[in-house]
């Protein structure tokens, strides 16, 4: 029977991937599906612009198909969901997107939800895509920490500067839920909970925990 959710890291950081795979732990139960993480060779080791984005869509599709069988469902864990409608026009099973996921997730906990972005240059992307979603009007701002995937791993600074901009997002933005905006964030989710004192949506946690329900009760209806 097709039943793992796999977990599609569109670029090419063995650590991003690594991340990813602790967060979805508590995700994970002995009568579940299965939750399979994976980097994708193809992909640079962090996605950082456009062009990376649009680089990424072939190599990922083509690593679906070949996981198509036995699969139950897909994550894009990328922010930017490269590939999201490609893939849901190519396969049989379910597609979820981090960001469409976070943004959704984020709706359910608070009236505007702020993003914290790594760089500058994701923010554009993320507005482009955001609009075409329709949340704008729920929607506070986007904050860069500036820090590139690849620092992420300095853990003091990426949760200080992860903190600042929650407060600022709140304070002066009036966020009322805060998004993670890039894959690699997850073990700062709870310090940056408590730090700022609102809801903090861990996007890779909230598309997993979709694809997982969504498996289970595919095969609970199935004869």
């Amino acid at each position: 029977m097709s039943s793992s959710v796999y977990v599609i890291n569109p670029n090419s950081s063995q650590a991003v991937t690594a991340a990813i795979d602790a967060a979805v732990v508590p995700l994970r139960s002995v009568d579940g599906p299965g939750i399979v993480c994976l980097s994708l060779a193809e992909g640079p080791p962090g996605i950082q612009s456009q062009r990376d984005v649009d680089g990424v869509i072939s190599p990922m599709l083509h690593k679906a198909s070949e996981l198509e069988e036995s699969a139950g469902a897909f994550v894009i864990a990328c922010f930017s969901d490269p590939g999201l409608h490609a893939l849901r026009e190519q396969s049989r099973r379910r597609v979820f997107g981090i960001a469409e996921c976070g943004v959704l997730t984020a709706l359910t906990l608070g009236q505007r939800f702020g993003v914290i972005a790594i760089l500058p240059t994701s923010i554009p992307r993320h507005l482009r895509y955001f609009g075409a979603m329709g949340v704008m009007d729920r929607f506070a701002a986007d904050l860069p920490i500036g820090l590139g995937v690849a620092e992420l791993s300095d853990e003091r600074e990426t949760l200080g500067r992860m903190i600042e901009v929650g407060r600022t997002l709140k304070s002066a933005h009036g966020a009322d839920v805060l998004v993670m905006g890039c894959a690699g964030m997850a073990r700062y989710r709870a310090a940056l909970e408590e730090a700022v004192g609102v809801s903090v949506v861990e996007p890779t946690q909230a598309a997993v925990a979709m694809a997982v329900g969504h498996v289970r009760l595919s095969q609970a209806f199935t004869p």
